[in-house]
């Protein structure tokens, strides 16, 4: 009976230790081998052939140094250069600096020249309209026109810009005003806010104290509103003076009203109406009063 031959023992070999950076081994290969083995071939080649280092001629020496003191003397002339005209170009700022403060000091007398004479022509048109033979007509034109300040129930509208206002996709028809966001409120929106409000029943109107007449613009100048050619900043508060009650359900049950609350909906313009029992709205700055009259033409031949 033969015998089963006998397996040696196994021995077990201790285990390396692994490098601390054996997880970084992308690392660990560049900077091991920071130069392109190519580039270090190349560079070997160069050292065999005598091409490697400096210049070993005296020609190739002096050509060096004179490129390196041409280099170094234009250096030095652009500095100095630099340093000379420093005042000179500091002076010159001084000056332009000092010249627009002139121009925006004189802008600004004679803004507050145009208010103050702005500010005494609407006060002698309301005065007219109060002493014109103490005709009803006349106080309900002055209210109407905006020559008179009032004060009045009404509605508080205000209408803000969204919380975090976002850009809108291709083919959105609220990007073809210029604006780049559409949670910004447009001139167009307050367009017809303003117009709804009137056509609910508003006796006067106003937007961030502004007061509208018939010959009110609302226009936009880049990013912002202006009324009059004056420019809001929100949130715009709409103040208009009427019947509160009936003016806001009549504004909100409107078109206008409908399209501000789809605003509200679609891109998250933030809107708030309340029913005021008092509201004082100023008087417009200035009332442009323009007539009519009919052409020598026109009245010779009457009309056929």
């Amino acid at each position: 009976m033969c015998g089963m031959p006998q397996r040696s023992p196994i021995r077990s070999t201790p285990s390396r230790p692994s490098r601390p950076d054996a997880s970084m081994s992308l690392i660990t290969n560049v900077m091991d081998h920071s130069l392109d083995d190519g580039y270090a071939e190349a560079a070997a080649r160069r050292q065999a052939a005598g091409h490697a280092g400096l210049p070993k001629t005296l020609r190739a020496r002096l050509g060096l140094a004179s490129g390196l003191v041409l280099a170094a003397l234009v250096v030095t002339l652009g500095a100095a250069q630099a340093r000379v005209a420093a005042p000179a170009v500091a002076k010159e700022r001084q000056e332009l600096i000092d010249r627009v403060d002139r121009e925006t000091a004189g802008a600004d007398k004679l803004a507050k020249d145009v208010d103050a004479l702005r500010d005494d022509v609407s006060a002698r048109q309301r005065q007219a309209l109060r002493h014109s033979g103490g005709d009803s007509r006349a106080e309900l034109a002055g209210i109407v026109s905006g020559a008179t300040a009032v004060h009045g129930p009404g509605v508080k509208l205000v209408v803000n810009d969204a919380k975090e206002a976002t850009s809108g996709g291709s083919g959105n028809p609220r990007e073809t005003s210029g604006f780049s966001d559409t949670g910004r409120v447009r001139d167009r929106d307050m367009q017809r806010v303003v117009n709804g409000l009137w056509q609910s029943g508003a006796e006067a109107v106003s937007v961030n104290g502004e007061r509208l007449t018939a010959l009110s613009a609302i226009r936009a100048a880049g990013d912002a509103i202006l009324v009059d050619n004056r420019p809001l900043v929100p949130p715009y508060t709409v103040l208009a003076v009427g019947d509160g009650q009936r003016l806001r359900s009549r504004f909100q049950n409107s078109s206008d009203g409908l399209y501000l609350h789809a605003l509200q909906d679609d891109y998250g313009i933030r809107t708030g109406i309340s029913v005021e029992s008092d509201l004082r709205l100023p008087a417009a700055p200035s009332v442009i009063v323009r007539t009519a009259q009919p052409t020598v033409e026109t009245s010779e031949k009457g009309i056929s």
